[in-house]
C-alpha cells in the first residue's frame, strides 16, 4: 500500500487518558500492551510525521453522556465502560470536567490534535464508526488511504479498520501503534487483533515502516 500526501491520512481511534494514561479507568487491563509496544511514544512519532508532511490527520473519540446509562442493553465491554465511567463527559454540549478527565486527550498529544486542522469526529458510541461522521470527513476530503492506529486493538481500532474497508478505503495499521487489553478469561485482546488484521488490513506495519513510507 502506498502512503502519500494527497489522498492518505492518519485516523487514530480513542486516544484518550482512560485507556493511554497510567491514571486512566483501564490501565490494569491496558498497561501491559501499552507499555510493550511503546503505543504512546509510537503514536506521537506518527503525529509529528504527519504534521510536518502535511499529512490530514482525524480523531474518532469515544465519549459517554449520562443518557448513554438510559441503554437496556450492552456488550460485555459497554457494561464494563458504563461501570467505571470510561470516557465519561456531563454531556453533548457541556466541557464541565472535560479538561484532563478521562475522556480528555493525553496531554502530549493535545499540541497535535489541538492545532486547528485535526479533524476530530463526532464520538462512535460502540465501536465502529457507523456512528459518528468519520467517514465524511474523509470523504469530503478525498482520502482514500487510511493509516490507522489508537486504542482497542481488538475493539475500537478493528471496528474501525472493518468498516473503513467495506466503505472502500485502503487501511494499513499499524501494529505498535495501538495495543489490547489482557483479561483472565477473555485472553489477549492484542494478540487476537493482530491475527484479524492480518487477515484484513491491506497492510501490517511497523511506526518505523509507516514513517518510512511517509518520507
Amino acid at each position: 500500500m502506498e502512503i502519500k500526501r494527497t489522498d492518505t491520512a492518519v485516523v487514530f481511534i480513542d486516544p484518550q487518558n482512560d485507556v493511554l494514561s497510567e491514571d486512566g479507568a483501564n490501565w490494569d487491563a491496558v498497561g501491559a500492551s501499552v507499555t510493550e509496544n511503546r503505543t504512546v511514544e509510537n503514536m506521537e512519532r506518527i503525529f509529528e510525521a504527519a504534521k510536518a508532511g502535511g499529512y490530514e490527520v482525524f480523531i474518532s473519540p469515544h465519549y459517554f453522556y449520562p443518557t448513554d446509562n438510559g441503554w437496556r442493553m450492552n456488550g460485555p465491554l459497554e457494561t464494563s465502560e458504563l461501570e467505571t465511567h470510561t470516557f465519561a463527559r456531563s454531556g453533548q454540549l457541556d466541557l464541565t470536567g472535560f479538561r484532563n478527565s478521562g475522556a480528555d486527550w493525553l496531554d502530549r498529544f493535545k499540541p497535535y490534535i489541538e492545532d486547528g486542522r485535526t479533524v476530530v469526529a463526532s464520538p462512535h458510541k460502540v465501536f465502529g464508526p457507523e456512528t459518528n461522521d468519520l467517514v465524511l470527513q474523509l470523504r469530503k476530503r478525498g482520502i482514500q488511504r487510511i493509516v490507522l492506529g489508537g486504542m482497542l486493538a481488538n475493539m475500537c481500532v478493528e471496528s474501525h479498520m472493518r468498516h473503513l474497508i467495506e466503505e472502500g478505503f485502503e487501511v494499513a495499521v499499524v501494529r505498535d501503534a495501538t495495543a489490547g487489553p489482557r483479561h483472565p478469561v477473555w485472553g489477549d485482546g492484542y494478540q487476537a487483533a493482530i491475527i484479524n488484521y492480518r487477515f484484513f488490513a491491506h497492510a501490517l506495519l511497523s511506526t518505523d515502516e509507516v514513517l518510512d513510507r511517509m518520507h
